[in-house]
């Protein structure tokens, strides 16, 4: 049995990384458990034929800080990068052609009439039913959680969600709005039809602020030399350096120092524990010390998901006038999105390439099984269909990610706050990760920094 360490972080993906960092500037050692050969978890980048290649995000939300807060902490804010919002254009796949999303949506909201009225992405009974939302009143008492797709569908119809709602969100969480919890999901939505009634009449009474929010910063941004960059900085600037033990983290017990972690034959002594790995993972380690906690965290439904990046002469090559496509479920194959990556951000394309990053999403394990082979051959297909492309490409990447994507399912709300009373009743356990309270990279730096400052506290 070794000596015991002060603080083990099992997952070595971005949260796991950022609880080690902000535990390192705190002056506090940690040891990272990582099952994969590298640290970063879905954060990969390639640079290949003069092009960055993200094997899992390409990119964060601006809005939300965290991420760029770190970037400048680790003196990275130089090689910031952000979307070319003036180029921003995205099209949906209906009826075998791509469709621009109509100007002034914000998200599946819509906030100016004409662009909305001249749209063939929705039919005139669903622009009717729009524009009748306006005299929605508000309900007066707080709803119960409801699906994203029930919700969507009682504002703007059934239309609305298949060609709007459905393929904005399948980009982000790779799941069925049929299930989402709009609470968990959607929730600044959720306040303005409590105060409002109507969603068009709450984000246009409060645009001026969301206006002035959106001069002041872009949609999107990252790294000029990718997000992997990210992940090199931080491990180098932690300072005392975390120890990395590659393995399989597989029972948590108690014991006199806190707790003990057995990884194939060696057992670990900590006093603080981190599960930033799956909550799945985390519930079959968790569900020793209480069973309803790993229950709780089992239970959380993941999907997987596919990247597939393919490089072309640009040359006579379809123009990319836009960041790219979404492909509503009712009109799908295989591929949910593809972004074109060089109209996207600048500084990531040769010059004389074009890229392509297409994104395929399910539920069904299956998917994961398909020879690269098969995978390319479908997405070229498919490609040809919607854009035309017939070119070979002169290179591709295929990246696939079992149950990756934490599904914030109806009740999600609800079994996270069980989940967290359950937690905090264990001293010296923390939680951190994309199933909890957010997604995005910024959520899950976020949470790695809180459970490293619990620690720091405590």
């Amino acid at each position: 049995m070794s000596e015991p360490r002060r603080v083990v972080i099992v997952g070595g993906g971005i949260s796991g990384l950022s609880a080690a960092y902000y535990l390192a500037k705190l002056g506090v050692h940690s040891t990272i458990v990582e099952r994969r050969p590298r640290l970063g978890g879905v954060i990969e980048t390639e640079t290949a034929h003069g092009c960055v290649l993200e094997a899992g995000p390409d990119s964060f939300l601006a809005i939300k800080p965290a991420a760029m807060d770190l970037i400048r902490e680790l003196g990275l804010a130089g090689d910031a990068i952000s979307s070319n919002d003036h180029l921003r254009v995205t099209y949906v796949r209906k009826g075998g052609r791509l469709v621009p999303l109509p100007d002034g949506l914000m998200l599946m909201i819509p906030t100016k009439i004409w662009p909305m009225l001249a749209s063939p992405l929705v039919g005139w009974g669903s622009k009717l039913r729009m524009a009748a939302e306006w005299f929605r009143k508000p309900a007066g008492h707080a709803a119960a959680d409801r699906s994203v797709s029930d919700f969507v569908g009682e504002h703007y119809g059934r239309e609305a969600v298949e060609y709007l709602a459905e393929p904005l969100l399948a980009g982000v969480y790779g799941g069925d709005p049929a299930k989402l919890s709009v609470a968990s999901v959607l929730p600044r939505f959720v306040e303005l039809e409590a105060r409002y009634g109507s969603l068009t009449k709450g984000v246009l009474r409060e645009r001026r602020k969301a206006a002035q929010a959106a001069k002041s910063q872009p949609l999107f941004q990252t790294l000029k030399h990718g997000l992997g960059q990210m992940v090199s900085a931080m491990t180098a600037a932690m300072d005392p350096q975390p120890e990395v033990l590659h393995g399989e983290a597989e029972t948590l017990e108690r014991s006199a120092a806190g707790y003990r972690l057995r990884i194939g034959s060696e057992w670990l002594q900590a006093e603080r524990i981190v599960l930033a790995c799956p909550a799945y993972e985390a519930g079959a380690l968790a569900g020793t010390l209480d069973a309803k906690l790993g229950a709780l965290l089992g239970a959380i439904p993941y999907s997987h998901s596919i990247t597939i990046s393919l490089g072309y002469a640009k040359a006579g090559f379809h123009p990319l006038n836009g960041f790219g496509f979404l492909v509503p479920k009712r009109e799908r194959r295989s591929l949910v999105a593809c972004t074109w990556v060089g109209t996207k951000f600048s500084h990531r394309v040769a010059p004389e390439l074009a890229v392509l990053r297409c994104f395929a999403g399910s539920e069904d394990a299956a998917i994961l099984d398909q020879s690269d082979e098969t995978l390319i051959a479908a997405v070229r297909e498919e490609l040809r269909d919607i854009m035309g492309v017939t070119q070979t490409p002169l290179f591709t990447r295929i990246a696939r990610w079992p149950r990756s994507m934490a599904q914030y399912t109806v009740g999600h709300a609800a079994r996270i706050a069980e989940i967290e009373t359950r937690a905090a009743a264990l001293t010296g356990l923390h939680l951190a990760g994309n199933a909890y309270s957010g997604i995005g990279i910024p959520d899950c730096i976020r949470m790695g920094k809180a459970a490293a400052e619990k620690i720091g506290r405590g």
